[in-house]
């Protein structure tokens, strides 16, 4: 594990991909802790009937939390190579313009929303949507630079 971790030997965008995972296994686990995670009592297993919101805010499920942590374990163990932590960054990031989509237009209260997402949910996936890709664009960017400025 210390060598997924180990900052020496990492590229810009291994050590994005290792943050960006990171933060989401953390918001996983908190996902799963009462008091961050208000009227935990009413965390559904999945759909839009589950009343639990992390940090107040972010309508969340067992299913939204799994998710979370099964993103975040993928974005640490994929920072351990350049092209697995770019891949990382920009298919999530594609995946989370989708789910930004997604719950544009499923409506809250309809059973398609399954996961389950609200308003703040839907901002948040269009911002981690930009942002990884961004990140993951301008890791790929200045990689190819650094590659023409060496031959």
């Amino acid at each position: 594990m210390s060598g997924v971790l180990s900052s020496a030997t990492k590229t810009p965008v291994q050590l994005a991909a290792l943050i960006v995972g990171a933060v989401f296994l953390l918001i996983g686990i908190l996902g799963f802790i009462p008091g961050i995670t208000t009227n935990y009592g009413q965390m559904q297993f999945a759909g839009h009937e589950s009343g639990a919101m992390l940090l107040g805010l972010f309508q969340v499920s067992v299913l939204h939390n799994i998710i979370h942590l099964v993103f975040g374990v993928a974005g640490v163990l994929l920072a351990r190579t350049w092209a697995g932590a770019r891949w990382f960054l920009l298919i999530g990031g594609i995946i989370y313009l989708v789910l930004w989509l997604y719950g544009l237009f499923v409506p809250h209260g309809h059973p398609a929303n399954f996961v389950p997402f609200n308003t703040a949910d839907n901002w948040l996936h269009l911002v981690l949507g930009v942002v990884m890709i961004a990140l993951g664009a301008m890791a790929t960017r200045a990689r190819l630079q650094h590659r023409l400025d060496t031959h």
